[in-house]
C-alpha cells in the first residue's frame, strides 16, 4: 500500500498543473490517479480552428512559476515551433494544441496512475490519513495520504427533457465521433447557447452546401451573448475579487452566480462575427438552408424509431408560444454539470457541505472540517465566482493549496492586483 503527503483524484488542466507545480519540491510527495488511459481535453471538440479563449500565459503553470520546464512557451521550443507561433502573432493557442501541450507536460511526470478509477475514499482515524481504493486493469490499487484534491471535472449534462431518449443524439463532447454521420442527414439541430454551440454551428455551416443539409440553432438565450473580455471586467478574475466574492453571503453568492454565466459562458465575438460573415458570403446564392432560434426553450422531445427522427416541442420564453420542429440529427451543446463523486460517501460526515447541498469551499479551497484535508479543483462558481472555472486562475490556486500542503509558501500567492474596489471602502472618502 503505497502512503504519500497527497493524493489527487481526476487529470485535467488543473491538476496536472498541480502535477507540474510539485515535481520540483522534494519534499512534498504526491500521486495522482486518473480514470482514463492518458490525458485527452475535450477531444470531441478538438476542432481544426478552434483557440483557446485565454492566452498561452495561462498555462499550466506560468503565473505561478515562470520559470517552470513545464510552461507553454519551453513546449514550444522543444517541439521546435517557438518561432512560427510568434510570427503568428496570437496570444491564443488552438485548442488541439493546448491539448498537446498538456499531453506533452503529462509525459514527463512519473506520478501519474491512468487507469485507475477510484471507487471509495476512507478516512483512517488512528493513523489520521485518508484510503483511496481505485479498480485497475491489473485488479485493484489502494493508496494512503493525508491529504486529497478533487479534480474529478464537469461530465456532459443532458437536460431532462432529454432525459433517456432514444436514437443517435450526441452532445457535444462526442461532437468530431459523429460528425460525419451527421452530414449525412438531411436536418440537423444544435441546442445551447456557448461556445461550443457556436464551433458546432459554424463547422457545420461550413459545410452546408456540399451536403445540402437543413440547419437548425436553437438557444434559450434571448440572443448570441459574446464572452466579455473587457479589461476591468477580466479584473473579476483576481485574488481581490475571491475574496470579496467568498465573504459575501451565500444567498448573495448564489445570486451572482446565476447572473454572472456570461462572464465565462458567452461566445468569443470573433466567432460570432465569422458566423454572421459566413452567414453573408452563403446567402449571395439565395436562402441559407438554416434557422436561428432565440428565446425558444426545449420543453420535451420524442424519437421515432421509425424515421431515424426527433420531435422536438418547443417554447418562445418572451413570446409564450408554443412551436414543434422535426429534425433527424440532434446535437446538445447543453454543457457540463458537476456531479459529487460518489466515492466520497464514506468520508461525507468530514466535509463541509452549504444550505444548497454543495461542497462549503474554504477561502483556501479545502472542504473538510479541518480545514486543510481535502481540496477542490473548479466546481466552486457559487463560492470562489468565476474563477474557479478559469485555466488562468489554476496556478494561483494550485499554489494555495500547495502552501497548504507544505504548511509554507512554496510559490508566492498574490494578494492584490486589481486597480477596482469590489466592496464598500471602510470610513469616508476624501
Amino acid at each position: 500500500m503505497s502512503t504519500h503527503d497527497f493524493i489527487a483524484v481526476g487529470l485535467g488542466p488543473y491538476n496536472l498543473g498541480l502535477a507540474c507545480l510539485t515535481a520540483p519540491i522534494d519534499d512534498l510527495d504526491g500521486v495522482f490517479l486518473e480514470t482514463r488511459d492518458g490525458f485527452d481535453w475535450h477531444p470531441g471538440m478538438l476542432l481544426e480552428s478552434t483557440r483557446l479563449q485565454t492566452p498561452f500565459i495561462a498555462d499550466l503553470v506560468t503565473l505561478a512559476d515562470p520559470t517552470s520546464p513545464y510552461s507553454f512557451l519551453n513546449y514550444l521550443k522543444e517541439s521546435g515551433r517557438l518561432y512560427p507561433f510568434y510570427i503568428r502573432e496570437s496570444f491564443f493557442p488552438l485548442r488541439a494544441e493546448y491539448n498537446d501541450y498538456c499531453r506533452w507536460a503529462a509525459a514527463k511526470l512519473p506520478n501519474l496512475r491512468f487507469g485507475h478509477t477510484v471507487t471509495a475514499v476512507e478516512y483512517d482515524e488512528a493513523d489520521g490519513r485518508y484510503v483511496v481504493h481505485a479498480d485497475t486493469a491489473d485488479g485493484s490499487a489502494t493508496y494512503r495520504a493525508r491529504h486529497l484534491v478533487l479534480g474529478t471535472g464537469t461530465p456532459p449534462y443532458v437536460p431532462d427533457s432529454c432525459a433517456g431518449l432514444g436514437g443517435d443524439l450526441i452532445h457535444n463532447s462526442r461532437y468530431l465521433d459523429s460528425r460525419d454521420a451527421l452530414r449525412a442527414k438531411r436536418s440537423i439541430t444544435i441546442v445551447g447557447s456557448g461556445q461550443s454551440a457556436a464551433e458546432i454551428y459554424h463547422d457545420l455551416l461550413a459545410d452546408i452546401d456540399t451536403y445540402g443539409y437543413q440547419l437548425n440553432w436553437v438557444t434559450r438565450s434571448p440572443r448570441f451573448f459574446p464572452l466579455e473580455y473587457t479589461k476591468l471586467t477580466l479584473e473579476m478574475t483576481s485574488p481581490d475579487y475571491v475574496d470579496y466574492f467568498h465573504a459575501l453571503p451565500e444567498d448573495t453568492r448564489y445570486r451572482l452566480e446565476s447572473a454572472q454565466k456570461g462572464l465565462f459562458k458567452g461566445i468569443n465575438s470573433d466567432l460570432i462575427n465569422d458566423i454572421y460573415d459566413l452567414l453573408y458570403a452563403r446567402s449571395l446564392d439565395g436562402p441559407v438552408r438554416t434557422r436561428l432560434l432565440t428565446n425558444t426553450e426545449l420543453t420535451s422531445a420524442a424519437h421515432d424509431a421509425s424515421t431515424g427522427r426527433y420531435h422536438l416541442n418547443l417554447r418562445h420564453v418572451e413570446q409564450g408560444r408554443d412551436f414543434t420542429l422535426d429534425t433527424e440529427g440532434l446535437v446538445l451543446a447543453t454543457g457540463y454539470h458537476y456531479r459529487i463523486p460518489g466515492f466520497l460517501e464514506p468520508v461525507r460526515d468530514r466535509i463541509r457541505w452549504d444550505s444548497h447541498g454543495r461542497f462549503d469551499v474554504a477561502r483556501n479551497y479545502s472542504i473538510d472540517h479541518t480545514g486543510r484535508g481535502i481540496f477542490l479543483q473548479n466546481a466552486g462558481t457559487h463560492t470562489h465566482s468565476i474563477t474557479s472555472p478559469d485555466l488562468g486562475m489554476g496556478p494561483y490556486r494550485n499554489s494555495w493549496i500547495i502552501r497548504e500542503l507544505l504548511g509554507r509558501e512554496h510559490y508566492p500567492v498574490e494578494k492584490a492586483i486589481a486597480f477596482q474596489e469590489f466592496g464598500a471602502p471602510a470610513g469616508a472618502l476624501s
